[in-house]
């Protein structure tokens, strides 16, 4: 069984046991399930690296997220995540710029209920999404390009406002852009990651398609972070 098989296994059985009590018996699993996935997100990083050499350096810690929910204001009180995940970008998964996601989760009632990749700025702050709309609006040929290219994914617009927001043409050529608020593109992860012995390689292959993206949202993010 791969890697990721393998930690899709132990992610179901605590989805059916998501108690503290079940997790503290079986911590010695949990531990080598976390410790595969790090490897495989170390292994990611060194090959995103190369590929947009914008992402500096970085470690396993400044890309992964902890099991332990956060419940204080959530009425689910179910102590773990039934996933683990992945941001790697520039400066670390709280910056705030675009990059590259890594989603393992058992098909089920999760956060997802299924495993993805997702390449972009998910919920970015107010002044990203104006400063990335700007961009679009001067340059959405090349934004337009850079969705294009990156064939296998797909642009979620799931959050998309139902107009044009103020401020911009409500005639633009590049109004579907414009009316996003996430600027993400995503695919599920299929036999051909999930199955392989080497999933990384696979992984380098599918987010080289979606740099030019990030490069052109990170160009924005960082023309904010300089106006702030």
């Amino acid at each position: 069984m791969s890697d990721l098989r393998e930690i899709l296994s132990f992610l179901d059985t605590l989805r059916l046991n998501n108690n503290r009590e079940w997790f503290n018996a079986h911590k010695d699993e949990y531990r080598v399930a976390q410790a595969r996935f790090d490897a495989i997100v170390e292994r990611l990083i060194s090959e995103l690296q190369v590929l947009d050499p914008s992402l500096g350096t970085l470690s396993v810690r400044d890309c992964t997220y902890r099991i332990y929910r956060d419940t204080r204001f959530s009425p689910d009180k179910t102590p773990y995540k039934t996933h683990m995940s992945a941001y790697i970008c520039p400066h670390g998964r709280k910056s705030g710029y675009a990059g590259y996601y890594l989603h393992i989760e058992p098909i089920g009632d999760g956060l997802l209920g299924r495993s993805i990749i997702a390449s972009g700025a998910h919920c970015p702050l107010p002044k990203f999404v104006q400063s990335i709309r700007e961009e679009i609006l001067d340059n959405g040929a090349g934004f337009d390009q850079s969705v294009k290219r990156a064939e296998g994914w797909t642009l979620d617009d799931t959050f998309a406002l139902k107009r044009i927001p103020r401020g911009f043409p409500v005639d633009s050529k590049w109004g579907d852009y414009l009316r996003l608020k996430d600027f993400i593109l995503e695919q599920d992860l299929d036999s051909d990651v999930l199955d392989a012995r080497e999933p990384v390689a696979v992984l380098r292959e599918k987010f080289a398609a979606t740099v030019e993206f990030n490069h052109l949202l990170n160009r924005a993010i960082e023309y904010a972070f300089e106006e702030m």
